[in-house]
């Protein structure tokens, strides 16, 4: 069956040509032919009734209204930094510090070890690329995180986080192996002091066969733990290598809630040269990736308590409709990635899903943002104390203490305006997501000119994540033209 029609990139030459979504075999696939190369089916989606779930939250937002390019229809995506076809704003974005690094892992997403030259942009770059992202309009950029290589193997990262924060970032995050902040329990200090929020730790699973770097990983969590410094793990799942430890990590993370705020598995994306026995071998989808965590979990988080990325957006048009102010759109492609809460008590983990019906309270806030909408300054108090009451008829049967918690937090963020009660929630719950990034086998351009995770670069360019790191490659161009002369 036939679903739509999008462009992708020839697996071996990387041209952009034409292909079709289409549901064959109970599966999704993309399928396309290179006019040299032939004919290429790949898979997309290994679920269609969840890809159908999930195409119902679909949402194109209006991009920047300060587009870096204005290109022709047929330039994407050639031309990036963002053009006036990008439809999202960047929520988060990456800027590369340097691309040595201090391990030689089996799969490095960035090839960093492998360039033979050096990339390491000066703290003036970085500040520059900073400054491009917080004149971003109408929303300025509100999250950089700081990535590699490996960040940390800069000497001056402390001050580079520092200067994040002067320069009104909200959200500072730096993606990194651990080894630095293990070593040294005062590093992770200078951290946290310097105003980093979120440590995002590359975590492969929890025994020696998966992630060699374990005692590394626990060590690093340690000395998070005792300065204060929140961290997610982020585990590259690869089918027959760790895919069998999905609910081991979610325990492990609820074991150390403490500190660990989230799971963000990422299924492998081929961004090296890749065989087609290595894809079929390895390639794991969004949808797999949950069958496994609700299977490992025996059902405790299932499959269905998983909504994806543009859900939220009724809570950008309260925040709007209530401050009067732009903000930042959550309108990433609806296939790029899932995520849901898990609440951890003393009896175990409880999913938001078994305490609020989901699917109304986002109707419930819509309809508060939509009152708030029509209704003058002095209805707003009026309207928001309606809406949580409205918010009633989502809540579930539940455990007593969970639901009362539940609403306790509601009512500070939207009667009392306090949205650092938002934070509150944060740290009595586990985030648990997946992003599931491109690479040439995959590569649909609905999806990258929706991307809301974007890389800065020395030369002035924000670029989509999936076309940084596969089709053209960017990355390579960006750390090739910026290397470190000999």
């Amino acid at each position: 069956m036939f679903i739509k029609r999008t462009k992708s990139l020839c697996p071996t030459c990387n041209s952009v040509i034409s292909a079709d979504i289409v549901e064959e075999e109970g599966k999704i696939w993309l399928k396309s032919t290179c006019k040299e190369h032939g004919a290429f089916r790949n898979i997309y989606w290994t679920d269609p009734v969840m890809y159908h779930r999930f195409e119902r939250y679909d949402a194109v937002g209006t991009g920047v209204s300060n587009p870096q390019n204005i290109v022709p229809d047929d330039s994407c995506p050639a031309s990036c930094g963002l053009c006036d076809h990008h439809h999202s704003q960047t929520l988060l974005a990456n800027i590369d510090l340097t691309n040595r690094c201090n391990l030689d892992c089996d799969f490095c997403f960035a090839n960093a070890k492998a360039c033979g030259f050096e990339y390491e942009p000066s703290f003036d770059d970085v500040v520059r690329m900073m400054d491009l992202l917080r004149s971003e309009k109408p929303v300025p950029a509100p999250a950089v995180q700081f990535s590699g290589g490996e960040p940390t193997m800069r000497e001056d990262v402390v001050e580079i986080i520092q200067k994040a924060k002067e320069m009104g970032f909200p959200q500072v995050q730096i993606a990194t192996n651990g080894v630095r902040i293990a070593q040294d329990p005062e590093f992770a200090r200078k951290l946290k002091d310097a105003g980093l929020n979120t440590v995002y730790l590359h975590f492969d699973g929890v025994s020696l066969k998966t992630n060699p770097f374990l005692k590394i990983h626990k060590k690093a969590i340690e000395n998070l733990q005792n300065v204060g410094l929140g961290c997610v793990l982020v585990p590259t799942v690869i089918r027959g290598k760790n895919d069998g430890e999905l609910g081991a990590i979610i325990r492990f993370a609820a074991d150390h809630i403490s500190v660990v705020r989230g799971v963000n598995f990422q299924p492998v994306a081929f961004t090296g040269a890749a065989s087609d026995d290595d894809i079929k071998k390895s390639r794991i989808t969004i949808p797999e990736v949950l069958g496994g965590i609700e299977t490992q979990t025996q059902g405790i988080i299932k499959k269905d308590d998983f909504y994806p990325v543009p859900c939220v957006l009724p809570f950008s048009d309260l925040a709007e409709a209530y401050t009067g102010k732009p903000q930042v759109r959550f309108t990433t492609h609806q296939h790029c990635g899932a995520a849901t809460y898990v609440f951890v008590t003393k009896d175990g983990m409880v999913t938001v899903n078994r305490m609020v019906d989901v699917d109304s309270l986002f109707e419930s806030i819509e309809k508060m943002a939509d009152t708030l909408k029509k209704g003058g300054t002095i209805n707003k108090y009026k309207a928001l104390i309606e809406g949580v009451k409205n918010l009633h008829d989502s809540v579930k049967k539940g455990d007593h203490s969970n639901t009362a918690e539940f609403w306790k937090l509601i009512g500070k963020t939207l009667i009392g305006q306090n949205f650092d009660a938002l934070r509150e929630f944060h740290w009595n719950a586990l985030f648990i997501g997946t992003m599931h990034f491109m690479d040439r086998y995959n590569y649909d351009l609905e999806r990258v000119q929706r991307c809301c995770i974007h890389y800065a670069t020395p030369d002035g360019r924000l670029i989509p994540f999936c076309t940084y790191n596969s089709g053209p490659v960017y990355r390579e161009q960006v750390w090739k033209k910026f290397a470190k002369k000999p």
